[in-house]
């Protein structure tokens, strides 16, 4: 397999990230130790899980660190939309930034579908 940095996943995940560190930027100041920063953590932790999971060496240890990636995907979406209710994001950033983060859903789900089938 691949480097990590060579995954699509990885590079969107990468992407993902860097989207919401430019979207949280105009959050409220007194957001900053609230949702701006938790917000900011759960985008980081997707594209971290992945390379700390494909860093493993084991294809079960990678299965399951992607799994804590779509975990903190889950996280960041409902961070997303709580900023969209706020009325920190316009509502065709939080259309896009989801849009994003269902593709992403998709290709870690492919790749832990990938991961199974090659143990068995």
């Amino acid at each position: 397999m691949a480097g990590y940095r060579d995954l699509l996943v990885w590079q969107s995940a990468m992407q993902i990230a860097e989207d919401v560190y430019r979207l949280t930027e105009h959050f409220p100041k007194q957001e900053m130790f609230g949702l701006t920063s938790q917000t900011r953590r759960s985008a980081i932790s997707i594209s971290s899980n992945i390379a700390e999971g494909h860093g493993r060496n084991s294809a079960k240890e990678f299965h399951h660190f992607l799994g804590i990636a779509l975990g903190s995907l889950a996280e960041l979406e409902t961070q997303l939309l709580l900023s969209g209710r706020f009325n920190y994001i316009e509502q065709a950033q939080l259309i896009h930034a989801l849009k994003a983060t269902d593709e992403t859903a998709k290709m870690l789900k492919g790749l832990q579908k990938s991961l199974k089938s090659t143990n068995n």
